[in-house]
């Protein structure tokens, strides 16, 4: 099978920056829709349109090549038509997780250097309009284009969908969307052209921050390429096509949203269905009104959704294709579609080996896939760092032409090895056969629905709360959300701890995702200390997690007793 990394290199490797990528596929599909929002079809040519006139808008207040442009929005048309723009102009796309606490959002806008920032108004009971000026209260004062705040030094100016909701065209520096646009009419379109022809594969695109083993999030850059290689390439071993209709509830501002969800349909010619948000429910009566037949789910919202109890009166039959099933096939085949063969991360722009979705189910259920093509993957021993024999078991590692470039401003010898190889901190081996086998993660990193959380982040928020002494958060083993946070807590002698005080501290500190599921309360004598007085916290996460079997504890519809019970 051709590769579709090979194929989009032939004949022009220029062609592979995200600008390029949304000129190809229009050339292509032309009035084919290709986003389907609230009940609008929207075309490639119409977001093709679209995305000129924001570049234009943009290239008019002097965004230029290597300037940071946030998008803080959840999944619209708009965010997918401003990642196009901004790569038109060569600028590099900083996408903001709209779970993100207001700290977490100064933050980003701080660390990447944002001078340009998209925002919407309101996501379910969040108001981002009146949160930004409570951390950014210079904004209140400034005009569009000169905002000056110490916080984000860089950030000159905030374009807003929609302001009108709040009562105001205009407040301050943020900008209307539609006065930011129609500030752009006149800009010249073949100036874009020409500015867009200088913007390299190689050159920096995309910037999507993630949760590392520090305590805040890190910037992963990523090259122009890295989106448009996987791009071509997740669409082709996802095999869809113009026929298929995708529900996606993979976010834009995460690799699998860009590649994955709106690259991978773009690429293919299929419909890709949005919604600002998940609901289980709604999620359901969306596939059926809309038809779709292909979903693009983390496993705990297939489960919230075949588990409502819409599910069982709705007809889903027209569902073949399924990233994370709804239900588990009885009796699969080599015909049974499934990308559960894979291996990949944030810093590998999602996959680094993977199979197509109708390749051996054996080989799909059993391995990681293999490297793909221009990939490299090996295995050393997480000590020394030497590469160990084929088949032994270490720590892998990975390059290749989807690599990221770095983490901002870090230096890269503390990521990458003399070979360029970046280390996962993920166990695995390959076997004789050339397929990835990954055997979990080697680092403390907890992963829960699909999102990486950092433990020392929750331990770092928790060393200001009174009367704390341990505040031990780690990923309990969860069947569909991967892992759940749980946090060990011991108190200093005299005081006392309850769960209800410590969830209400986290509320406005952690964004929801980071914030434990559960609280368990030990005593300083459950502690064990290693020769220099430092806590084994595996025995104190073995003590929780006997305590949550005993009690039968239950979150999220598991049952700790029946579930480490299996």
């Amino acid at each position: 099978m051709a590769d579709n990394f090979d194929l989009a290199l032939q004949p022009d490797g220029t062609r592979l920056t995200w600008a390029h990528l949304l000129s190809d596929v229009t050339d292509k599909f032309g009035d084919n829709t290709c986003i389907r929002f609230e009940g609008r079809d929207i075309s490639y040519r119409q977001l093709q349109a679209d995305s000129l006139r924001i570049a234009k808008a943009l290239a008019s207040i002097g965004v230029v090549k290597g300037m940071r442009v946030a998008v803080h929005m959840a999944n619209r048309p708009e965010f997918a038509a401003i990642s196009f723009a901004v790569a038109q102009l060569g600028a590099v796309l900083v996408p903001i997780n709209t779970f993100a606490t207001q700290s977490e959002r100064e933050y980003i806008l701080r660390h990447g250097d944002a001078a340009v920032l998209f925002m919407q108004s309101n996501l379910l009971k969040y108001n981002f309009y009146n949160e930004l000026f409570e951390f950014l209260p210079e904004a209140a004062n400034a005009e569009p284009g000169n905002l000056l705040c110490s916080k984000t030094p860089f950030l000159r100016r905030i374009i807003c969908l929609d302001t009108a909701d709040n009562g105001s065209l205009n407040k301050g520096a943020v900008q209307d969307w539609n006065d930011f646009l129609a500030a752009g009419e006149n800009f010249p379109a073949n100036i874009i052209e020409e500015m867009t022809s200088e913007v390299m594969p190689n050159d920096e695109g995309i910037m999507i921050y993630t949760s590392g083993t520090t305590s805040k999030p890190k910037g992963v850059l990523h090259m122009q390429r890295s989106a448009v290689i996987q791009s071509y390439r997740t669409g082709d071993y996802m095999r869809i096509g113009p026929e298929d209709r995708v529900y996606t509830a993979y976010p834009f501002f995460w690799s699998a949203g860009v590649s994955m969800a709106l690259g991978g349909c773009l690429c293919t010619g299929a419909v890709l269905v949005l919604e600002e948000t998940f609901d289980p429910g709604q999620a359901l009566q969306t596939i059926v009104n809309e038809r779709c037949n292909v979903t693009q789910c983390w496993p705990h919202q297939s489960k919230a959704m075949i588990e409502h109890p819409s599910a069982a009166e709705l007809d889903l039959s027209h569902v073949n294709k399924e990233v994370c099933p709804m239900r588990t096939p009885e009796n699969p085949t080599d015909d049974t579609w499934d990308m559960s063969g894979s291996f990949g991360m944030t810093e590998t722009f999602t996959f680094a080996s993977n199979l197509p979705a109708d390749s051996s189910w054996e080989k799909r259920e059993q391995t990681a896939g293999q490297p793909l093509a221009g990939m490299k993957v090996k295995v050393v021993d997480p000590d020394t760092g030497e590469a160990l024999p084929q088949g032994e078991k270490g720590e892998l590692c990975v390059k290749g032409p989807t690599l990221m470039r770095g983490y901002y401003k870090v230096d890269p010898e503390n990521f990458f090895d003399d070979d360029g190889y970046y280390h996962s901190a993920d166990g695995g081996h390959i076997d004789d056969e050339g397929y990835v086998h990954w055997t979990g993660r080697m680092s403390n990193m907890i992963k829960t629905g699909g999102a990486n959380v950092s433990p020392l982040e929750i331990e770092q928020t928790l060393a200001d709360y009174p009367g704390m002494r341990v505040g031990f958060p780690f990923g309990a083993p969860h069947p569909s959300l991967g892992e759940v946070i749980v946090l060990c807590a011991v108190a200093m002698e005299g005081h006392t701890l309850n769960e209800a005080d410590i969830q209400a501290f986290l509320k406005d500190k952690l964004a929801t995702y980071k914030r434990p599921k559960l609280v368990l309360l030990f005593a300083e004598s459950d502690l064990s200390f290693t020769g220099n007085q430092k806590i084994q916290v595996d025995k104190l996460a073995s003590k929780a997690l006997e305590r949550m079997k005993q009690d039968a504890i239950e979150i999220d519809g598991t049952n700790y007793a029946e579930f480490l019970d299996t």
